[in-house]
């Protein structure tokens, strides 16, 4: 084996080896926080996602869809979806417009809406539907560091932020804070203390001067983390700590006992609804084809389309070349061309030209061949060395000169003068040797 392939063989090794490292090295951890009910990473909500069906003793549904169209049935208004001005009125006006149905439902037909992620925001719509359904006496718990300001206002309370920083105004990652619960039952059951890091559990929620919130769960200020609100016939559990409901901390010894505490303040046995919308959006809604994909006759166009263009690719869109053709051979026309000047030459009817032509290659030939200058050809010794050198008789080779100057003198030469002298040059450069 050469060189050169050894060398090959081992960059071919090298590239595998390098694919095979990437392939199989650990992936890095992700610490996004998603807050998904599928995401396995340090701040999804997987586990409680599959833990809360035990919890809640009740099913627990993963919704994909807007609050106004999950709850479109009995608890959206048609007038208040027509609404289209989308700018935010001031809370006394909000809470003049969100008038509820104070009819509860019957306990059996009742159930609870679970919102958790990083910020809760929702459109009017959505939040005068969701408004009607905790009036009606379902319950919806929220956890997340930012509400939308028509939930803040219609309950009265506010959030602030309590991150603690330096004297440059840079957070502090290594200060932690510690979370309690107020029930005494709960206490006992689930713990004392959830000791969890600043960054992660900053936010508090604050009462306005007409706020219900009932505090629950407290930091080691007495600032409230997660909260109870009364609203028609139902209620609304609120927290400000939406980490504290990941995987990573759902799976500490030290902090997994908070979450589920919070959730055992739900009612159980009623049917669960889990909102991913917030978080992934509608289903399949990533594709930008969903429109024409989930209509049959725009579905069926779209397919015509593609089809037509593939046919029009085939048959029309290929490249195009013009026919080559055929080149043939030239044809060797020298023969022609030499009939055609004789031609001329013979309707003049003065052959003295073409002989001129004929005596001129003549003499041409014995300068190339024998070495001789022509300019005297009457001189003795140029005759006989020619007639040596040609190994032709001298007779025939003086003859032959005489015909030459002749030829020369005359003032026309026919066609037999013309014949005899073309007869004596072949029999010429055949006698030579």
């Amino acid at each position: 084996m050469t060189t050169f392939r050894w060398y090959l063989l081992g960059l071919v090794a090298l590239f595998v080896g390098y694919v095979a490292l990437e392939y199989y090295r650990p992936k890095p951890i992700n610490w996004t926080p998603t807050f998904r009910n599928q995401d396995k990473i340090p701040y999804g909500t997987y586990v409680l996602f599959q833990t809360l069906p035990e919890v809640l003793d009740a099913r627990v549904q993963p919704v994909r869809l807007p609050i106004y169209n999950e709850l479109a049935d009995g608890y959206a208004d048609p007038a208040e979806a027509s609404e289209a001005d989308p700018d935010e009125q001031e809370a006394a006006e909000l809470e003049e417009e969100l008038k509820v149905d104070t009819a509860a439902l019957p306990m059996a037909e009742r159930g609870q809406y679970v919102f958790i992620n990083s910020e809760f925001n929702v459109s009017r719509p959505d939040l005068h539907t969701l408004l009607r359904y905790v009036a009606r006496g379902n319950t919806v718990f929220i956890a997340a560091s930012d509400f939308s300001r028509g939930l803040r206002d219609t309950l009265h309370f506010s959030t602030r932020d309590f991150l603690a920083q330096d004297t440059l105004g840079n957070a502090l990652p290594s200060d932690s804070t510690t979370l309690r619960l107020l029930a005494p039952t709960l206490r006992r059951a689930a713990g004392t203390q959830f000791r969890y890091p600043l960054l992660n559990a900053s936010t508090r929620l604050l009462n306005d001067s007409l706020g219900q919130l009932q505090p629950l769960a407290v930091d080691a200020r007495d600032r409230t983390v997660l909260a109870r609100c009364a609203y028609g016939h139902g209620y609304f559990y609120l927290s400000s700590v939406p980490m504290a409901f990941t995987n990573y901390f759902v799976l500490r010894p030290q902090t997994s006992n908070f979450a589920y505490a919070a959730f055992s303040y739900l009612p159980a046995g009623r049917p669960t609804l889990w909102d991913e919308y917030q978080k992934q959006g509608r289903e399949g809604e990533q594709s930008l084809l969903r429109v024409l994909l989930n209509h049959d006759a725009l579905r069926v166009a779209y397919y015509l389309f593609c089809v037509g263009v593939l046919l029009f690719m085939v048959f029309e869109a290929r490249r195009r070349q013009r026919i080559i053709p055929v080149l043939r051979p030239l044809p060797n026309t020298t023969l022609l061309f030499t009939r055609t000047v004789a031609s001329l030459y013979r309707q003049s009817s003065n052959h003295a030209l073409i002989a001129e032509k004929k005596i001129d290659l003549f003499l041409d030939y014995v300068r190339t061949r024998f070495q001789e200058s022509t300019s005297d050809l009457n001189d003795e010794a140029f005759r006989e060395r020619v007639a040596q050198k040609a190994g032709v008789p001298r007779p025939q080779v003086d003859a032959l000169l005489r015909r030459i100057n002749f030829i020369r003198t005359a003032p026309a030469v026919s066609d037999q003068e013309l014949l005899r002298l073309s007869k004596e040059l072949q029999q010429f450069k055949k006698l030579a040797r």
